[in-house]
């Protein structure tokens, strides 16, 4: 019998395919290119909360979101500091997205169904489960949110937290008058000055911010928790390779810690057996070069920024936040989870 070679119908079809899936590639790794083509990595931060997002007046920026971008960055550049840091306010982070002013925003934005739907952005892991809280003077007596109705509470604009404020209060027939800043300094000033009874934030702005505060320990975080707030990473919806590197950087910082794997000794691993460890340090495989980077990747974001605890020890703890909870790996009962290397 003789064969019949592949007709011109299917031979087109299967060119047609073979372009489409090209032009796929090409265009998800736009921003790859870009930011190569640069030579720096976009990344919006907060810029005005100690731990998280700080500017020291050399104008350097330090903090554990910070680091996230000097993550993806040692991913991408094999050296964390190639990164033009833009500072944003809550307003205005979704429309530097949508405009494509940054290519990645570390700045404690809470994962939400209308965010991922309608910022036009696509969230990494969530990097710190947080929960909304509320600061008072402590020597108001005030313990329960039953206790601040009619209070003047400081709140930022364009957040999470203003909307859980209004429904928590409407949900227990509770009366507020909100007073509303763009800013976290504008935010916590206010509020330091006596221009409102309460401020209320993120758990962890309130303990970053407690101590920006003229007297910090007149001040205290009632035990109450109104919302849920996973914070974490984005970039600009639309390209799939940026957002995979997005998510293996921070995926790295969780496997180096359930393996055990610092800054200080991730070199006395080179001789592992292990072929899950082998894969991750680019000794087997070819994980690196699936996302466009080098496979060795996840060794130049732990050599450089260390592994997920070593962040949380270095920028955190300081603030007084010592128990990890929810932010712990799962090995120890926490929510991190880093998928397979392989």
């Amino acid at each position: 019998m003789r064969v019949k070679p592949f007709t011109t119908f299917a031979g087109a079809a299967l060119l047609a395919i073979a372009a489409s899936l090209t032009a796929t590639s090409t265009a998800d790794a736009q921003i790859l290119n870009q930011v190569r083509s640069r030579g720096t990595i976009r990344c919006g931060v907060n810029g005005q909360l100690p731990g998280f997002s700080s500017v020291d007046s050399a104008g350097n920026h330090f903090g554990f979101d910070v680091d996230l971008c000097r993550a993806v960055s040692a991913a991408v550049f094999g050296t964390p500091d190639n990164v033009e840091y833009i500072t944003l306010t809550s307003a205005n982070r979704q429309s530097a997205l949508q405009a494509g002013e940054i290519d990645l925003l570390s700045r404690n934005t809470t994962y939400t169904l209308t965010r991922d739907s309608e910022w036009g952005a696509t969230y990494g892991p969530t990097t710190f489960y947080d929960g909304q809280g509320f600061l008072v003077p402590a020597d108001s007596g005030v313990t329960t949110v039953e206790e601040l109705d009619g209070a003047t509470i400081c709140v930022l604009a364009g957040t999470t937290t203003e909307l859980n404020l209004a429904d928590v209060f409407r949900a227990r027939g509770l009366s507020f008058t909100p007073v509303v800043f763009d800013t976290d300094d504008a935010s916590f000033t206010a509020y330091d000055e006596g221009r409102c009874d309460v401020n209320t934030s993120d758990v962890s702005t309130l303990v970053s911010r407690r101590t920006t505060l003229a007297e910090p320990d007149a001040h205290i975080i009632m035990g109450e928790v109104i919302s849920k707030e996973p914070l974490g990473p984005l970039v600009p919806q639309g390209d799939e390779q940026w957002s995979d590197i997005m998510d293996w950087a921070v995926f790295a910082l969780f496997y180096a810690e359930e393996a055990g794997i610092t800054s200080e000794n991730i070199g006395t691993f080179a001789g592992s057996e292990d072929p899950n460890i082998q894969r991750f340090l680019g000794q087997d495989g070819n994980l690196g070069e699936i996302l466009g980077l080098d496979n060795d990747f996840a060794v130049n974001v732990i050599e450089s920024v260390g592994n997920y605890g070593e962040m949380f020890e270095t920028h955190l703890t300081p603030l007084g936040i010592t128990e990890r909870g929810f932010n712990a790996s799962y090995v120890d009962g926490g929510l991190l989870y880093a998928p397979p290397f392989r």
